[in-house]
């Protein structure tokens, strides 16, 4: 309990001081996700509406797989970055291992397979409302995909902030593909990796904090600037 009110003290005073170091890890650990999740809802929602919208031969095995794979090991994905990325991995020319770059590569493979999995779902249903109409449209399969996803936009936000989510909290990967180097590839949960291993408590408790902060605020202002939680009319 002790070390509970000590984390809660650190982080006010972290925060109250704008440490330099705090501020270079959270702006760090906020680019580094919402790169991942941008590139992973580029990938991830177009993916989920034309798996409802196409039928082939394997579609229900594609889409097992998919859901599997929601639950992928994170260390695993990140021993496969790298592999992929050292001196004698196929793309270690490139020297991207230890960087910004590497972590979010990680995080796309992690989290493209949960956002594409929610946005399948929640398509299929509008899929069912919509089939009838869209096919009498003649809508190219383009169009029809194009025409889920603006509808669904409110809903398929739920997708992308379950994808935040997974992405902010991740540690496994983070650290086979970053390093955890100081100044360079140290993100929050790095951070409080390293603090609790050192044995300073307070700050590891005062970083999860804001760390449970951060996440929290996104959340709340992405709901608040797209309007998903209309005030109801009595």
């Amino acid at each position: 309990m002790n070390d509970i009110l000590q984390g809660f003290i650190e982080a006010a005073r972290l925060i109250a001081s704008l440490d330099r170091e705090l501020v270079e890890i959270v702006m760090l650990s906020l680019r580094v996700t919402l790169s991942a999740v941008l590139i992973a809802s580029i990938i991830g929602l177009p993916l989920g509406a034309w798996l409802v919208v196409n039928r082939f031969r394997y579609r229900r095995a594609t889409i097992a797989v998919m859901n599997a794979l929601m639950g992928l090991p994170p260390v695993v994905v990140g021993l496969f970055v790298y592999l992929l990325l050292s001196r004698s991995g196929p793309f270690g020319v490139l020297g991207l291992l230890f960087t910004p770059t590497a972590m979010i590569i990680a995080q796309v493979l992690i989290i493209t397979p949960l956002i594409a999995s929610i946005s399948h779902q929640t398509i299929r249903d509008l899929w069912a409302e919509y089939h009838d109409l869209l096919i009498s449209l003649n809508a190219t399969r383009r169009q029809r995909i194009a025409a889920l996803l603006w509808d669904g936009r409110r809903a398929l936000l739920t997708a992308m902030l379950a994808g935040f989510g997974r992405a902010i909290g991740e540690v496994g990967a983070i650290m086979i593909v970053g390093g955890n180097i100081d100044h360079s590839t140290r993100v929050l949960t790095t951070a409080i990796a390293l603090e609790t291993g050192k044995g300073n408590f307070a700050v590891a408790m005062g970083l999860g904090i804001i760390l449970i902060a951060l996440a929290v605020g996104v959340n709340l202002l992405i709901h608040t600037l797209s309007r998903t939680e209309r005030a109801s009319i009595w």
